[in-house]
């Protein structure tokens, strides 16, 4: 293993150095995005438990409205002991469509930063590759309200966020090998990380080749298969394949899942508000699957669960799901 990797004790999630200034990001975070919402209190009162547990990574976005829930916990979490500095997290957020503008991202990372009551970020990310018009927050966004997006300049407004110190890493999610190669021949500072779906129905292997190649760290959401939301569907947790592998091991088809993206060298962002479960995700540390294991989840059949349907619009920039992912499918 990597000296970049730091094996669990019972109190620490292992951590990962990112490319660009070696910020240590741990690999299992907690994302807010709840499907249907819950209210901000339950928002707030689910990551006080996850601290107290353990949890240091909080994923959350500016689309999520969970961003004011997770600031009033983290000031909660100093008030009471469970951390002692705002330092011990890692708070990553995320650049909407509608705020895609090489004049907006500032604003949008400072309002985003008022609402998590913080003064810097540990990484911001580009949350799907396509700009809305300035201003469009809805969601879905109107087909006609998409427009390309100018990566050069909102890129350039990143990379000045992190100049700025507004945040120390930037990164962009839902990125192609493509739409990556196209940043990265015009980026100062490479994106330190791509949030992309991950999970053994969806093992993107060309995108995880790509990516380690290139010194960009890949991180899983829906590694679960998003059950119980309008995207989502509970083909993982129902795979066979995982459920055999879970009995003869004595684990939950979950922590199959998620060691799994582990053992791949991705970061993974799990989301559960239910305290046992929360815990559950955090016991996949100091054991591994066997290779035999692994060759099994290998040749489980592949498919996308999140398409990205809701950016597609017949006037384009993308007309179809494949212009999203450029035929990566």
């Amino acid at each position: 293993m990597s000296s970049l990797w730091m094996e669990a004790t019972p109190l620490s999630i292992p951590e990962h150095a990112l490319g660009s200034n070696g910020e240590k990001m741990p690999l299992l975070g907690l994302g807010t995005a709840v499907s249907p919402p819950v209210g901000p209190e339950a928002t707030k009162l689910a990551i006080l438990q996850a601290i107290k547990l353990g949890y240091r990574h909080f994923d959350t976005a500016a689309k999520y409205g969970s961003e004011q829930p997770l600031g009033d916990a983290i000031q909660e979490a100093l008030s009471i002991g469970s951390i002692r500095s705002r330092d011990e997290l890692f708070i990553t957020t995320k650049l909407w469509c509608g705020d895609a503008h090489a004049e907006l991202v500032a604003t949008a990372l400072k309002r985003s930063l008022q609402n998590l009551k913080l003064e810097y970020l540990d990484l911001f990310l580009i949350h799907w590759p396509v700009s809305a018009k300035p201003g469009t927050y809805e969601f879905p966004i109107k087909e006609e309200n998409f427009l390309p997006m100018d990566f050069k300049s909102v890129w350039s407004a990143m990379e000045d966020c992190q100049k700025l110190g507004l945040t120390k890493s930037i990164g962009v999610s839902n990125f192609s090998c493509k739409k990556l190669t196209d940043l990265l021949a015009i980026a100062k500072i490479p994106p330190a990380v791509n949030q992309v779906e991950m999970n053994p129905l969806w093992q993107q292997k060309k995108l995880r080749e790509f990516c380690r190649a290139k010194g960009i760290f890949l991180t899983a959401y829906s590694p679960l298969g998003a059950i119980g939301t309008f995207y989502g569907s509970n083909r993982v947790m129902e795979c066979e394949v995982l459920k055999e592998i879970a009995k003869a091991k004595g684990k939950i088809v979950a922590q199959i899942s998620l060691r799994w993206i582990y053992q791949q060298g991705a970061g993974v962002i799990v989301k559960s508000f239910n305290g046992e479960r929360m815990k559950q995700n955090l016991e996949i540390f100091g054991w591994s699957l066997n290779e035999e294991e692994l060759r099994r989840i290998d040749g489980i059949p592949q498919s996308r669960g999140v398409p990205g349907t809701p950016y597609t619009s017949r006037f384009g920039p993308f007309r179809t799901i494949e212009d999203i992912w450029d035929g990566e499918m």
